[in-house]
């Protein structure tokens, strides 16, 4: 099967400025992604998908493609990254008349994924009867158990009471936490829906120590004491 990597990464970060491209355990964060995505050998092709040429310059610095910059309306705070996806993919076909069986995206805010996770996914997805693969890690608090709603009166219930009562949160319904490790979808179910569970979705469980999203600051500073005492500098 054909594969296109895609790594979305665009210049206005907000809860952290210039988070792609600021150092992370001696790389720039980007660049970690790249040369993970570089060791999965079923990857045809890497491109980076940006608005930004610094980031740009740094990706290709990495070994990553750069065959375009976004275009400015995708590159807004509320651009939906679904569209991105597609732009990527209908470049390709349309400029390097390529046709891929499936697009596999790795978001730079986790960098501390490893190959196993991704190829993981890849076997699931060849298994032939999702549209998309998502990867998930077990959730840090749960709707059946100790997450709440508020009603207008500001009084609290749980967020879905379960049938019986539940004491212990080991007794309560798995849930899961979507993460940020990969996605593989296939690209005609991205060109023609408008987002993930719009289709059949299967899911890669990865640990909670490999699932970390690098949202904010403080999320950043977590990675690299991470990434630092695993040594993967």
């Amino acid at each position: 099967m054909k594969y296109l990597g895609l790594i979305c990464a665009r210049g206005g970060s907000k809860g952290v400025p210039g988070k792609n491209i600021k150092p992370l355990a001696g790389k720039p964060l980007i660049a970690w992604s790249i040369e993970l995505a570089k060791s999965i050998s079923r990857l045809s092709d890497i491109i980076v998908s940006t608005d930004s040429e610094d980031i740009a310059a740094v990706a290709i610095k990495a070994g990553a493609l750069v065959p375009f910059l976004r275009p400015k309306e995708l590159a807004q705070d509320n651009s939906p990254e679904w569209h991105v996806w597609r732009h990527a993919i209908d470049f390709m076909e349309k400029n390097n008349h390529e046709k891929y069986n499936g697009l596999v995206v790795l978001p730079p805010t986790a960098p501390l994924r490893n190959s196993v996770d991704i190829e993981k996914c890849l076997d699931e997805f060849e298994i032939g009867n999702s549209d998309v693969v998502i990867t998930v890690t077990d959730a840090h608090r749960n709707p059946y158990f100790n997450m709440i709603k508020a009603d207008e009166n500001k009084f609290a219930s749980l967020v879905i009471s379960p049938i019986d009562k539940i004491f212990r949160r080991q007794d309560a319904p798995p849930i899961f936490d979507i993460t940020t490790v990969a996605y593989v979808a296939r690209p005609n179910f991205v060109k023609e829906k408008n987002g993930i569970f719009e289709g059949k979705v299967k899911f890669v469980h990865v640990p909670v120590e490999r699932s970390l999203d690098i949202d904010t600051l403080y999320d950043f500073k977590i990675a690299d004491f991470l990434m630092n005492e695993l040594g993967r500098i």
